[in-house]
């Protein structure tokens, strides 16, 4: 399906902004320049920066358009469904170690579809709450076959248009099905230290995977996340009996 028009120059502008043209606290380019550029209506252009701006890529600022953002925000495993934004889930995060290539565990090995003994590329981060304290430690495992054709998931920095949407123009593969499962298990004590918690304490782990048009996983991330800060609220439309 074609991409409309809105989302074609927000498209455009997140390449701007991954091959470097655009940095941290750079303006992008104001409403004006994108309707003479496009040939489109101010609302469009507008529209366009409120995608970049759902996505985090972006902050607005008086009187003076739209800025990269500073300070990149990411979300806790899950949660990926339809109409959500990694502003709305997203908080400060903390990259843990470096980004390399690994033997996953069993059952993230089979969520990714690889063979006993295959690598994947691990990259880990530490979402921060709002005073700055630990809230999940969640793991991002892509398979070799993504992370092949992605030279920027092996960079330790981090990716401002997010690796969703970097995965996809790298790849041309979009994600069209997620599965989350969500489990309850006590802490093992390295998650313990990392979380700040003493044990014994419970966590709710989400194991979330992406897969593309043709079934294949993208991507596999397992969030550890502490009692007392782990919430899901769900709603949703009840119909009554007729």
């Amino acid at each position: 399906m074609p991409l409309l028009k809105y989302e074609q120059i927000a498209e455009s502008l997140r390449r701007r902004v991954a091959d470097g043209e655009f940095g941290p606290g750079d303006l992008l380019p104001s409403s004006r320049d994108l309707c003479e550029q496009w040939a489109v209506s101010r609302a469009t252009a507008i529209k366009a920066m409120e995608v970049l701006r759902a996505d985090g890529l972006v902050v607005p600022h008086q009187g003076r358009g739209f800025a990269v953002t500073q300070a990149p925000v990411a979300r806790p495993a899950g949660g990926r469904g339809p109409g959500t934004s990694r502003v709305q889930g997203g908080a400060a995060y903390r990259r843990l170690g470096a980004p390399e290539m690994l033997v996953p565990p069993s059952h993230i090995a089979e969520a990714l579809g690889l063979a006993a003994g295959r690598r994947a590329l691990h990259r880990a981060r530490l979402v921060l709450t709002e005073e700055g304290g630990p809230l999940s430690h969640v793991v991002a495992w892509f398979p070799p076959e993504v992370a092949d054709i992605c030279p920027r998931l092996h960079q330790n920095g981090p990716i401002p248009e997010g690796t969703t949407h970097y995965v996809r123009r790298a790849t041309g593969r979009l994600p069209v099905r997620g599965t989350d499962t969500t489990s309850v298990r006590l802490a093992v004590s390295a998650e313990a230290e990392l979380l700040q918690v003493k044990r014994p304490c419970a966590v709710a782990v989400v194991l979330h995977a992406a897969y593309d048009e043709a079934g294949v996983a993208l991507v596999c991330e397992e969030g550890v996340t502490p009692e007392g800060l782990w919430e899901r609220t769900d709603n949703y439309v009840m119909h009554s009996g007729g």
